[in-house]
C-alpha cells in the first residue's frame, strides 16, 4: 500500500473510530466539540495561514456540526457558524482579503435596516438577541467567508483537502448512526421524515449533510482515486452514506447531492477530450450500476417505503396532499408578509411571531428565500440577487472551476428546504467564488480543452 494510501485509511479509521467511542461514550463527543475549535485556532495561528489553513479549519467545523448536534457535543447550538467567521477572521489577519469583494460588502450592510427594526418590533417577552442571532448568523457567516473567498486563488488540490476536511467528520457520524441504529427495518414503519433512523435528530439536517458527503466522496472517487484500494474505499463511503441519508426519508438534501454529481459529471465529460470521455464513461456505468444496486438495498430494507416517500405517497400507496410537508404554506404567509412590508420588511426573526398571530402556529421557516423578502422585504430582494449573480458571473469568468455549479445547487437548493439552520450551506456558497487551477488535473487526464 502508498504511503498516501495509508494516511487516507488512516484518517478514516481515525474518524470512524470517533463516531463509535461517541456512541459507546457519549461524554466523549464534547471533549471532541471543544478540542475542535481549540486546536483549529491554534492550527490556522501556527500556520499563519500560509496554505488557507482557515478554510480547512472551517470546512472541518461545516462537517461536523451536525454530529455534534446530534450527540450534544457542540458548545453552543450556533457554534458552527460562529466558529467559521472566527476562523475566517484569523485567516483574514495572517492572509487578507480581496478588496473587489464589494458585492458581499454591500451584502452585510443590506441586513443591518432589519436588524435594528427588529430590536423595536420583537415582543417583549422575546428572548431579542436569541432571535436575531439565530436567523442573523447564517447571512453574516456566508458573508464574512465570501468576502475572504473572493476570486481567491487555490490549487485543485487544495480544494480537495477542503471537501475531505467536510468529509472526514461525515464519516463519524454514519459509524455513530449506524450503530444508533443498526436495523433500519424496525424504525421504519411510514413514509415520513424518521427522527430514528438520523440519530434521534432532525431529519432534514442530517440529509443535508449526508448528501454534501455523498458528493464530496462521489468526487474523490472520480478524480482522487489513483489507486484500486482508493476506488474501492471511496466508492464504498459514499455507498454508505447514500443509504443513511436516503433511510432518514428527507429528500431535499439527497436530490441535492444527486444533482451535484451530475453537474460535475456533465462539467468533466463536456471539458473532456476522447480519451478522458471513455475513462469517464467507464466511471458512469459503474456509478449507475452501484447507485441501482444500493438503491434496490434500501428499498428492500424499508419494505417499498422509499420508493413510496420519493413518488410522495403515504405507506398505502395514497398521494399526499402536499408535496413540501407543508413548507409551502409558511412560504406563501411569509410572501404575504413581504406584500404588506415592501421596503424593509418585518425585522430580523419577527416573521416568525406575525406567522403565529395569523395562524396560532409558532414554526420557523424552511426557506431562506421567503424569510429573506418577509424579514428583509426589498433590501432582501437585493441581497438575494447579489448572491445569485455573482457566482454566475465569476463562471463566465472562470469556466473551468468544476465545482463553482455544484457548490452554487448545493446553496440553492438547501436553503429552499432547509434555510440556513446549519453553517454548511453559506460555507459551501462562499467555495463556489475561489479561484481554483485545475491545471495539473487536466495534464494527467488528457484534458484538451484545459
Amino acid at each position: 500500500m502508498k504511503k498516501e494510501d495509508l494516511l487516507y485509511l488512516n484518517l478514516i479509521l481515525f474518524h470512524a473510530g470517533i463516531g463509535f467511542l461517541v456512541y459507546l461514550f457519549p461524554f466523549v463527543s464534547k471533549i471532541y466539540g471543544y478540542s475542535i475549535f481549540i486546536l483549529g485556532a491554534y492550527y490556522i495561528i501556527k500556520k499563519q495561514n500560509k496554505n488557507n489553513e482557515a478554510l480547512i479549519v472551517a470546512g472541518y467545523v461545516v462537517g461536523c456540526e451536525v454530529f455534534l448536534r446530534m450527540t450534544h457535543g457542540n458548545p453552543l447550538y450556533e457554534i458552527a457558524k460562529y466558529g467559521v467567521i472566527v476562523f475566517i477572521i484569523i485567516g483574514m489577519y495572517f492572509s487578507g482579503f480581496s478588496k473587489k469583494a464589494i458585492p458581499y460588502w454591500l451584502f452585510l450592510l443590506l441586513l443591518i435596516p432589519s436588524v435594528v427594526i427588529s430590536t423595536f418590533a420583537l415582543n417583549f417577552d422575546t428572548n431579542i438577541r436569541r432571535a436575531i442571532a439565530f436567523n442573523i448568523s447564517g447571512p453574516i457567516c456566508l458573508g464574512v467567508a465570501s468576502i475572504y473567498t473572493f476570486r481567491r486563488k487555490v490549487s485543485l488540490d487544495q480544494m480537495n483537502s477542503i471537501l475531505l476536511s467536510i468529509g472526514l467528520p461525515i464519516v463519524s457520524c454514519i459509524v455513530y448512526l449506524i450503530f444508533y441504529t443498526p436495523n433500519i427495518r424496525e424504525v421504519i414503519t411510514g413514509t415520513d421524515s424518521s427522527f430514528l433512523a438520523s440519530g434521534g435528530y432532525g431529519p432534514n439536517q442530517v440529509a443535508t449533510i449526508l448528501g454534501l458527503g455523498m458528493f464530496i466522496f462521489f468526487s474523490r472517487f472520480i478524480l482522487e482515486s489513483k489507486t484500486k484500494f482508493m476506488v474501492i474505499l471511496n466508492l464504498v463511503i459514499a455507498l454508505n452514506i447514500m443509504y443513511r441519508g436516503m433511510v432518514t426519508f428527507s429528500r431535499g438534501g439527497m436530490i441535492t447531492g444527486f444533482l451535484m454529481i451530475v453537474l460535475l459529471l456533465l462539467f468533466l465529460y463536456y471539458k473532456s477530450n476522447h480519451i478522458g470521455r471513455v475513462k469517464l464513461n467507464y466511471m458512469i456505468v459503474m456509478l449507475i450500476i452501484t447507485l441501482l444496486v444500493t438503491w434496490g438495498y434500501t428499498s428492500f430494507q424499508t419494505g417499498g417505503l422509499i420508493g413510496k416517500r420519493y413518488a410522495n405517497q403515504d405507506a398505502a400507496g395514497r398521494i399526499k396532499e402536499s408535496k413540501f410537508t407543508g413548507r409551502e404554506e409558511i412560504a406563501k404567509d411569509e410572501i404575504s408578509t413581504f406584500l404588506e412590508n415592501p421596503v424593509f420588511g418585518v425585522g430580523v426573526g419577527k416573521g416568525t411571531e406575525v406567522r403565529k398571530e395569523k395562524t396560532g402556529v409558532d414554526v420557523l421557516s424552511h426557506d431562506e428565500i421567503t424569510r429573506m423578502l418577509a424579514e428583509h422585504g426589498s433590501l432582501g430582494i437585493l441581497g438575494l440577487l447579489i448572491l445569485f449573480f455573482t457566482p454566475l458571473f465569476l463562471y463566465f469568468e472562470n469556466k473551468f472551476n468544476m465545482y463553482l455549479l455544484c457548490f452554487f445547487c448545493f446553496w440553492f437548493f438547501t436553503i429552499n428546504h432547509a434555510a440556513m439552520r446549519t453553517a454548511a450551506p453559506a460555507f459551501i456558497y462562499s467555495l463556489s467564488l475561489l479561484n481554483v487551477n485545475i491545471g495539473s488535473f487536466s495534464r494527467k487526464n488528457g484534458n484538451a480543452n484545459i
